[in-house]
């Protein structure tokens, strides 16, 4: 059926239409991805109109296409959402297990966001995390879902945490914002980032907590992935900002997991998905050293 709908949406985009090749299925959470010859063919999940704004999309993929370090648009229609990019050549999609045993790869995906961050681009959304809960918490009170407990009182604390974050801000660079493994293309000499859903203007440590989450990473593969991405060592308040990060955007996809569940989507346990984030980012605020990395960033 997938496959179906796959062609229909092919015959309307004017470089594919008369494409006749195989059609191979790809990973996607939310999306349905295809392989068709030397392209990659993307289109929307249901209910993801409510909270994708596709025309920011459509900019950020052809900006960070421009940067370096996403592959090149070639179609994107901002009232669906289906967007035709090139497809990458034998590249391995990253996941969790390929991170730790595919030598370099943190250092990899570590030099590709500096090159993102670093060059410039600018993303139309402004990725606000406060904000962005808030939004998340109105669109689940439309729906009938239930919070973790304790949720309220977890975000009641993270105003501590906005507090320190603001006491020395960082410039806003083009963040991806949403470093899922399975963003990550990795050729072995370099690596590319696609979907480009969330991304927007952002403290750029964000991207290097949310993927040391994503992929499970440990003490060693997190200084790899920091050393690349600063040249060296870093200073104790990005460090400490890295890690405030990491519990944030456990926060955050938490409630994004709970929309998903509001909206059936079929392709993951998303209770268990958002419980597991909710407890993780719960027990790291709790520990000594979640205390003394906010210290250390609001030292400056």
């Amino acid at each position: 059926m997938a496959v179906d709908e796959a062609r229909a949406v092919l015959a309307g985009i004017p470089i594919l239409a008369d494409y006749r090749g195989q059609l191979e299925r790809l990973g996607g959470l939310t999306n349905l991805v295809f392989k068709a010859g030397d392209f990659c063919l993307r289109i929307p999940g249901k209910g993801t109109e409510e909270y994708i704004n596709r025309a920011n999309e459509a900019v950020a993929a052809r900006e960070a296409a421009k940067a370096g370090v996403s592959p090149d648009v070639l179609h994107f229609d901002s009232g669906t959402g289906v967007m035709v990019t090139r497809f990458v050549a034998g590249a391995e999609t990253m996941s969790p297990e390929k991170f730790r045993t595919l030598t370099g790869s943190p250092a990899r995906a570590g030099h590709a966001f500096r090159k993102l961050h670093t060059s410039g681009a600018i993303f139309p959304f402004r990725f606000e995390l406060f904000s962005m809960i808030d939004d998340y918490l109105r669109v689940l009170s439309t729906k009938d879902v239930t919070l973790p407990a304790g949720y309220h009182d977890v975000v009641s604390e993270a105003g501590t945490v906005r507090s320190a974050l603001a006491a020395h801000p960082l410039p806003l660079v083009a963040c991806h914002c949403d470093p899922l493994c399975e963003n990550f293309l990795d050729t072995g000499d370099r690596m590319w980032i696609v979907d480009w859903e969330y991304s927007g203007m952002n403290d750029p440590l964000w991207d290097l907590g949310d993927l040391s989450v994503e992929g499970k990473f440990d003490a060693g593969q997190d200084e790899e992935m920091m050393r690349a991405y600063f040249g060296g060592e870093p200073k104790p308040a990005e460090r400490g900002r890295i890690v405030i990060h990491k519990a944030m955007c456990d926060l955050l996809w938490t409630l994004w997991g709970l929309i998903q569940l509001a909206n059936n989507n079929p392709v993951d346990d998303f209770r268990a998905y958002a419980d597991g984030r909710f407890a993780r980012c719960k027990a790291l605020m709790e520990t000594p050293e979640f205390s003394r990395h906010l210290m250390a960033i609001r030292q400056g």
